[in-house]
């Protein structure tokens, strides 16, 4: 798979007026340089200045942005910009593709914002500064540019990401039309079917909703699967010592490419290498912030690796986007209780545990949280409050007598004589047992 920002260059110069004799000057003057540079004169001072052109750096820039060389390829590009400062399409878009690549998304716009000034519209530029209104919630402006940008589309995800930014503006029929038009377009982008669910479950379509997130899952596994790549690293991890394995597997961390990122963040992970799963997963969740998936894979990760302030984020994004998913909602909650954050964890767990109430330990979780909220009412004076967390906690956790001894000391306080009398007999009653 091409890389992005190769094939920003690529389809970009498709559409810039140069003439046949400029280009073929260009070209001369950069073989004429990299010769230079390959082949040193026996005349430093002479060396150095053919070394030091614009074409040099131009040449040097897009080779480091072939091999994914970002910092180096800025510093290059920046280097032509600064011995020719009116290289806006040779040097200036480049340098702002590899800015948005490096995640400087502020001076990335600015670059994509002169070279726009210069040029005036065009699908690859709009299609970045798209892509940051989106980064930054601007969804009106993210409108323009994306719908721009999908006139001639440089990108086959496009579509996808107008659908997203309507999705988001809830402007679900637009959403919907541009979705369907991303998935005959990009058929095997999982990213898309997985955003029609999200989208059919948002406005109560659960049939269809399914269909499309077992279609986004199916084309997940056939990624992993069909990647020789993938395979290698699997088979290296199956048979070879991890440090070994590591220099394999090392082919698949391509910023650009969100299949190979969730390949390996997935290959470390069934191997229970979660510490090298985080970097892929956490690339995928940047490339593809809006995916439930992609959030939930980041904070699963760092969930399994302890790491629980660092989970929680990851898992609110994707809980907002699929609250219905018990799986999702568990390790949020799980954390946040780990973080002593009860008030936060308690209607966490509350939900997990009505959408998958034979799960054990988000029970019993569940109902310590509730015990402790309960214990927090009423140091406050806060008897009702009180009284509803115990009740809450034995539903949770029915073979439990603490809920209903607490119980019987609020309804005694309250000279509720009767009902402490019966929760006393509970209580004792599941102590025997």
């Amino acid at each position: 798979m091409e890389a992005a920002p190769q094939r920003a260059m690529n389809s970009f110069s498709k559409n810039l007026q140069i003439s046949g004799a400029d280009l073929m000057a260009a070209l001369i003057l950069i073989g004429l340089s990299a010769l230079a540079v390959a082949q040193p004169s026996s005349h430093p001072s002479a060396a150095q200045s053919l070394s030091d052109t614009p074409e040099v750096h131009l040449a040097r820039g897009h080779d480091d942005l072939n091999n994914h060389r970002y910092g180096q390829a800025e510093r290059e590009f920046r280097a032509a910009l600064a011995l020719n400062p009116r290289l806006t399409v040779q040097a200036r878009f480049p340098l702002a593709v590899v800015l948005f690549a490096l995640q400087k998304h502020d001076e990335a716009r600015k670059q994509f914002q002169a070279v726009l000034k210069e040029t005036g519209n065009d699908p690859n530029v709009n299609y970045y500064l798209g892509r940051l209104d989106l980064e930054d919630g601007n969804l009106d402006s993210a409108i323009r540019n994306l719908t721009i940008a999908v006139s001639n589309p440089p990108f086959p995800d496009a579509a996808y990401y107008l659908g997203y930014a309507y999705f988001r503006k809830k402007d679900f029929n637009s959403a919907e039309k541009w979705l369907k038009r991303a998935a005959t377009i990009a058929p095997t982008d999982a990213r898309v079917f997985e955003h029609l669910g999200i989208l059919y479950h948002a406005t109560g379509r659960e049939q269809d909703a399914q269909k499309a997130f077992v279609a986004a899952a199916k084309l997940r596994q056939q990624d992993i699967a069909a990647s020789g790549e993938s395979l290698d690293c699997g088979r290296s991890l199956d048979t070879q010592p991890l440090e070994q394995a590591r220099k394999v597997c090392e082919q698949l961390l391509d910023p650009d490419n969100l299949s190979n990122l969730v390949s390996l963040g997935t290959l470390y992970g069934r191997h229970g290498d979660y510490s090298d799963a985080v970097e892929p997963f956490k690339l995928a969740a940047k490339l593809d912030p809006g995916s439930y998936e992609m959030q939930y894979n980041l904070g699963l990760t760092y969930f399994r690796l302890k790491r629980y302030a660092d989970a929680i984020p990851p898992l609110r994004k994707a809980v907002a986007l699929r609250p219905e998913i018990f799986e999702v909602n568990a390790p949020l909650g799980a954390s946040l209780y780990v973080l002593g954050d009860d008030a936060a964890a308690y209607p966490v767990l509350d939900h997990a545990n009505r959408l998958k109430p034979t799960n054990l330990d988000i029970s019993r979780l569940l109902c310590t949280v509730a015990l402790n909220l309960a214990q927090k009412s009423l140091e406050e004076r806060k008897t009702a409050q009180a009284r509803a967390y115990l009740l809450r906690a034995a539903e949770a956790s029915p073979d439990d007598p603490e809920p209903h001894r607490r119980l019987a000391q609020v309804y005694e306080s309250l000279g509720d004589n009767a009902d402490a009398q019966r929760e006393r007999s509970v209580a004792a009653r599941l102590s025997s047992h």
